[in-house]
């Protein structure tokens, strides 16, 4: 390769890295990326992306793919959508077709992400941007929430109404937008890769980006971050725990504690006290009960491959146990609708995609304090469980923008270790102080 070439390349990858978490970011922006103009612009920026990477490729004059274990699962998956398309095995063609464009679109996220973010010098930059990126979303979730006219960014009327919080229609989206970046924020805090000053503020921040999950009254939101708190709290009685973790911990508490008490009050109490009593137009908790045995029946008729991929909507109505005003368009419950769509084939290809992942990150976390591998792993695997939990609940996964962020996090979590800048090492001596050849140096 010429060196013209390799000046053109080199320019390519930080466009295709920062273009990745670029448009990974602009979908909460856009409202969850749930509209089509926003679902579009996903579409186009995924496949430019993709040539763009094919670009890189073509200039290095060589095809260069970095392996990644979930792909497996993620390509078997593809197969599966593929024949319900083409053997007519969905029950609405179009609706399955459309769904499919948004997993290719996750895909060729994933696809690139893990071609491009590949040094830890670059995992390190991508934790700062997105951690200033969730603080600034949670601080613009306060201010809304303190001076709400009932509209998204105080200008735009939801067409069918919902609970607005931060940039989403639905506060629970909100919340596991969050569920996925708090962790990265803790993990900065807790870990002895960034200085005191970086860990204090991240601390705070992710104090703050908790404690709005709480204001927004999403319970399957509280529960989810609860769980992940937890799962790092017995990671760190496992491990030695210094002074300074002790008071970072001390401060993330006593934020949190804080906010909650000043913003909270009443209404927070309320809320989580509340089991069955919806209000602002949410779909009460006895409701969903109802989707969730109207779910398993959809399952029951075709267990096999399901009904199509993206069509519960259409489906769901002929098994309906119940009348609503509300427009049933999700199970409000991830794991029913991906049996009930995709039958036992595709749970079984979600369970295979969970296994590798929780697996290859075990592996990496052992020392995640200090290495930037583990830091990382812990960071996606616990905003993934986050959202996992909370898919029992709600139906984040089918929200493009959080479904996007969350098959990212888990294609870097089950990713190979990132390549280290290799440290400098004094010059070795012999007893006589006589400096040895570099070559000879150990």
């Amino acid at each position: 390769m010429t060196i013209s070439g390799q000046s053109r390349s080199a320019r390519i990858e930080p466009l295709l890295l920062y273009g990745t978490f670029g448009l990974l970011m602009f979908g909460p922006l856009a409202f969850g990326a749930v509209e089509q103009w926003s679902i579009f612009v996903l579409q186009v920026g995924s496949v430019g992306l993709g040539l763009l990477w094919l670009a890189k490729q073509w200039i290095d004059n060589e095809i260069k793919i970095v392996w990644n274990p979930l792909f497996g699962p993620m390509a078997a998956f593809g197969g599966l959508i593929v024949l319900q398309i083409v053997f007519g095995l969905s029950a609405y063609r179009h609706d399955t077709f459309s769904e499919a464009m948004l997993y290719c679109v996750y895909g060729i996220l994933c696809f690139v992400a893990g071609q491009t973010l590949i040094r830890s010098l670059q995992a390190r930059k991508i934790a700062i941007i997105l951690a200033i990126y969730g603080a600034a979303i949670a601080a613009f979730a306060l201010l809304q929430g303190a001076s709400s006219n009932g509209k998204l960014y105080w200008v735009r009327q939801p067409r069918l109404g919902g609970w607005i919080y931060g940039p989403y229609v639905n506060h629970n989206h909100y919340a596991g937008l969050m569920e996925l970046l708090i962790p990265i924020l803790l993990v900065i805090s807790l870990s002895r890769l960034a200085v005191d000053k970086q860990r204090i503020a991240a601390g705070v921040a992710a104090a703050v980006m908790v404690g709005t999950v709480f204001l927004s009254g999403s319970r399957g939101g509280m529960l989810a971050v609860f769980v992940e708190l937890a799962v790092l709290g017995a990671i760190l009685l496992r491990g030695r725990r210094s002074a300074r973790t002790v008071v970072v911990a001390i401060a993330f508490t006593v934020v949190l504690i804080s906010l909650l008490a000043w913003l909270g009050g009443k209404e927070l109490t309320s809320r989580v006290s509340s089991i069955s009593t919806e209000t602002k137009g949410e779909i009460s908790g006895g409701m969903r009960l109802s989707i969730d045995r109207d779910a398993l029946r959809m399952f029951m008729q075709k267990p096999v491959l399901g009904w199509g991929l993206g069509t519960f909507p259409v489906v769901s109505p002929q098994f309906r146990s119940f009348y609503t005003n509300f427009y049933v368009n999700q199970a409000h419950n991830d794991y029913l609708q991906l049996l009930s769509e995709t039958g036992i084939v595709g749970f079984g290809l979600m369970v295979w995609f969970l296994v590798i992942l929780y697996r290859r990150a075990r592996m990496k976390i052992v020392n995640w304090t200090s290495d930037i591998n583990g830091a990382v792993a812990l960071a996606c695997v616990l905003g993934c469980s986050g959202i996992l939990v909370h898919s029992f609940f709600d139906f984040n996964l089918q929200i493009p923008a959080n479904a996007a962020f969350f098959y990212v996090l888990c294609t870097l979590g089950a990713g190979a270790p990132l390549l280290q800048r290799a440290r400098k090492r004094r010059p070795v001596t012999t007893e006589v102080d006589e400096v040895l050849p570099a070559s000879e140096v150990v």
